[in-house]
């Protein structure tokens, strides 16, 4: 027997609050999951898995869900509640971010190790200055003035699929970092295997919040 519409569209919309949920939970937990492991304050590097958890697990993926339809936390503010909430988390991200990396460099320079030697950093440093862009561009859509000649529609559609990109580059600095000899030596065997699950799991329901919230309506406007 064939579902109706409606019927189907219930169960799509239960899966995606289910999933933004999921989403959430996920986001808290790796973070204070990665807290615990690495103990802030009881080295210099011990603030650089911390910091940088709290702005690419935590913050990044709540900046993002502020638009879900089905799991937002503010879904009580407007569309321009939500937007200014969304850059100050964003701006929050990657003041943790800069911090985060600026923490490692001058460790490595502590310790007379060379920088950027690892797909992890050279990652992580592209990923720092990409959601730098993102929130200076975000700037755009608070004040659209500033680019009265872009219109507004296509200045939305290039920071959402801008914005899709620095996450998932800041979700793959998460997963090389867990391949790192620090991150693997402290979690062996099947706990490294779940902890990489976890901004894997954020990733796929960011990106179908993005693309088909987002992007697929846009592409589909006349």
């Amino acid at each position: 027997m064939t579902l109706t519409m409606e019927t189907e569209s219930r169960i799509y919309r239960a899966l995606r609050t289910a999933s933004g949920a999921s989403a959430h939970l996920v986001a808290v937990g790796f973070t204070i999951f990665v807290a615990v492991l690495a103990r802030p304050g009881s080295s210099l590097f011990s603030w650089h898995p911390v910091l940088m958890s709290l702005a690419f697990s935590f913050l990044m993926t709540e900046a993002l869900l502020v638009f879900s339809p089905e799991s937002s936390l503010l879904r009580s503010l407007s569309r321009k509640g939500r937007a200014r909430c969304h850059w100050v988390l964003q701006l929050l991200a990657l003041l943790c971010a800069l911090l985060g990396f600026g923490l490692i460099v001058y460790n490595k320079e502590v310790h007379g190790k060379t920088h950027l030697s690892t797909w992890h950093g050279r990652m992580g440093l592209l990923t720092v200055l990409w959601a730098g862009l993102q929130c200076t561009g975000g700037l755009a859509l608070l004040y659209p003035k500033l680019l009265p000649r872009w219109p507004l529609a296509k200045l939305k559609l290039y920071h959402a699929t801008s914005g899709l990109v620095g996450y998932l580059l800041g979700s793959t600095s998460l997963l090389l970092g867990m391949c790192s000899l620090w991150f693997t030596t402290t979690i062996p065997g099947k706990g490294w295997y779940l902890a990489v699950l976890c901004p894997i799991l954020t990733s796929l329901v960011i990106m179908n919040q993005v693309s088909n919230a987002y992007l697929y309506r846009k592409r589909i406007q006349p």
